[in-house]
């Protein structure tokens, strides 16, 4: 017999918009057994999951998307660790984070990670399914005999600290203020406020106010406060969000010294960074929004890998319909010998600041990346293609429509999702609904106000009105920030088809090297002193540039033979060191 769970998406249920439709068709009203009805004191309804008989007439009855009716194997009731209330998500199982050691977790936005987080460093009670609530004493009893026993008796005890970096660091100069060193020397608990600002480059931060840094600078200041505190356990939530390739491995690498001594848990969606950074690895699984099982942890290449197939043998769930893997692509086909644009060498100069791109072409319906570290005009020469800044010298050969989604997305309007894309010219047209809607998965956000989205629905919803615009050119700003590791790779393949069905051009800023390889057919290459001179190459075929970057940044890369994915060599090994000697730094199966 399954489990069935019932989900209300409160956010998107509008009772007064529909009359309770869901109410009117169910067949308990017709048989008495009211299993859908209106609690006390609650406008929206509540669904009894005794009485359901998993029907699914309110799933369909529903304009709003807003309910799931979903089946679940019945063993899974003892494993469930907490419940968030009556048809609302649930979570079973939690990740060990093991003694000196990297732990890495891995699953999709809204599937249970934040819960997991708050559990482990004790911001709140896992209830068991128990909705009243438990207490300290229930969860000991709960896990006598296990593992978590001496973790949560040590954690309630105080005998333990969790120190957490939290996911948005954009948000800290609203809840922080002052001089960025003055912040630092005041978490500095362990006395290595030296060494730290040192390793993470801050050196130039430290006087300034962290209301006026870059959102890379603030993930490193983020990651100094949480690595200067004393703790016992370590929560590091998507840290290598904002950072440059070099930056994200130097992070990797000082997250790998703290686990040498520390218990570490790190939610990341850069596989490069996770493989790079992890021993081993829970992958997460279930319905988004609605329940997320923990996976038994694996080493961190196995949990990867079989994470991209979606298949766990040993539990005999499959959790995607096909596997994902990554191809030697030839260039795209088509319009790649139609020109669409051609530019001079360009200049650009600032205070302080000087910027020279070699002069190239950029051809119809081909996706060109753009990789380099922060701060080296990557978003100065976007915005010259845009039309927003003017070069000093140089010029683009022709006026085009350009399209452009800017790197950091903040919007203090109002409007709903729908109104937003409603004045949007093509919004109705088949291809919009077809090719950027359903993959972007934006018909559950349509009720939805622009200031309530996360993070990841708000990247997707800039994606979304910036390829929904008439363009020859459609330039995004780190498209793949905030988005889970499906959304980055089913973003990334919807971009390519836009591109080549279109026939328009995409040019795309990203530091994950993995999104980047997966999408691009040309690369354009910065490098440089960050913040002082900038200069690129022009687009250049994917091996060229990809040496081209990885040497400069001292790294090299292989293929895994199982997935084809991208995986660093582990410095000074004995592949790094071959690979280097051929001057092959990108891949080698």
């Amino acid at each position: 017999m399954d489990m069935r769970i019932a989900v209300l998406d409160f956010d998107s249920c509008q009772p007064k918009k529909c009359s309770l439709e869901c109410v009117k068709y169910c067949p308990g009203v017709r048989i008495g057994d009211e299993t859908i009805k209106l609690g006390e004191g609650k406008e929206k309804p509540v669904i009894s999951e005794e009485l359901c008989t998993g029907c699914g007439i309110c799933v369909k009855k529903c304009p709003f998307k807003a309910v799931a009716i979903i089946g679940l194997p019945d063993e899974l009731r003892e494993d469930m660790v907490h419940h968030y209330g009556e048809n609302a998500f649930r979570l079973f199982r939690l990740p060990y984070p093991q003694k000196n050691s990297v732990t890495g977790l891995i699953g999709q936005n809204g599937i249970g990670k934040t819960t997991i987080v708050r559990v482990l460093s004790g911001e709140i009670i896992p209830n068991f399914g128990d909705v009243d609530g438990c207490d300290e004493d229930n969860v000991l009893e709960y896990f006598s005999g296990t593992q978590f026993f001496e973790y949560f008796k040590d954690l309630y005890n105080k005998k333990i600290k969790a120190v957490h970096k939290p996911q948005y660091v954009d948000s800290l100069p609203r809840v922080v203020k002052g001089q960025v060193g003055k912040l630092l020397e005041k978490a500095d608990e362990r006395g290595m406020l030296d060494s730290i600002t040192e390793k993470l480059e801050l050196e130039y931060t430290l006087k300034r106010d962290i209301s006026k840094i870059s959102g890379g600078e603030l993930q490193r200041v983020a990651i100094a406060a949480s690595i200067l505190r004393a703790g016992d356990i370590y929560i590091f939530d998507e840290p290598s969000s904002y950072l440059d390739v070099r930056q994200r491995l130097n992070v990797a690498k000082i997250i790998r010294e703290l686990a040498e001594e520390k218990r570490v848990l790190v939610v990341e969606h850069d596989l490069v960074v996770l493989d790079y950074m992890a021993d081993h690895v829970n992958m997460m699984y279930g319905q988004v929004g609605a329940y997320g099982i923990v996976s038994h942890p694996r080493t961190v290449k196995q949990g990867i890998n079989v994470y991209l197939k979606g298949y766990l043998k040993e539990e005999n769930i499959r959790f995607r319909p096909e596997p994902i893997r990554f191809e030697v692509r030839a260039p795209s086909e088509g319009w790649q010998n139609e020109t669409l644009l051609e530019f001079g060498d360009l200049r650009k100069g600032y205070r302080g600041f000087e910027l020279d791109v070699e002069g190239g072409r950029i051809n119809k319906g081909e996706v060109i990346g753009a990789l380099g570290p922060n701060a080296t005009g990557k978003t100065t020469f976007v915005k010259m293609l845009a039309g927003i800044i003017k070069p000093d010298s140089g010029e683009i050969g022709m006026e085009i429509k350009v399209s452009y989604k800017p790197q950091y997305i903040k919007t203090k309007s109002e409007k709903t999702v729908l109104e937003l894309f409603k004045s949007h010219k093509g919004f109705d047209s088949p291809f919009f609904q077809a090719e950027i809607s359903r993959p972007l998965d934006l018909e559950q956000l349509f009720n939805h106000s622009l200031q309530e989205l996360s993070g990841g629905e708000l990247q997707r919803v800039a994606i979304a009105s910036c390829l929904g615009r008439e363009a020859d050119i459609y330039l995004l700003d780190e498209p793949s920030a905030y988005l889970d590791v499906e959304q980055r790779l089913n973003v990334a393949r919807m971009i390519r088809r836009v591109m080549e069905k279109q026939g328009t051009t995409g040019i795309i800023v990203d530091h994950d090297i993995l999104f980047t390889d997966y999408i691009s057919d040309r690369i354009m290459v910065f490098s440089g002193v960050p913040g002082a001179r900038g200069r690129s190459t022009a687009p250049l075929e994917l091996k060229e540039a990809m040496n081209t970057f990885l040497k400069d940044v001292g790294i090299t890369f292989r293929r895994d033979p199982e997935t084809g994915r991208p995986r660093v060599n582990k410095l000074g090994s004995q592949k790094d060191k071959e690979q280097k000697l051929k001057g092959e730094y990108y891949y080698q199966v």
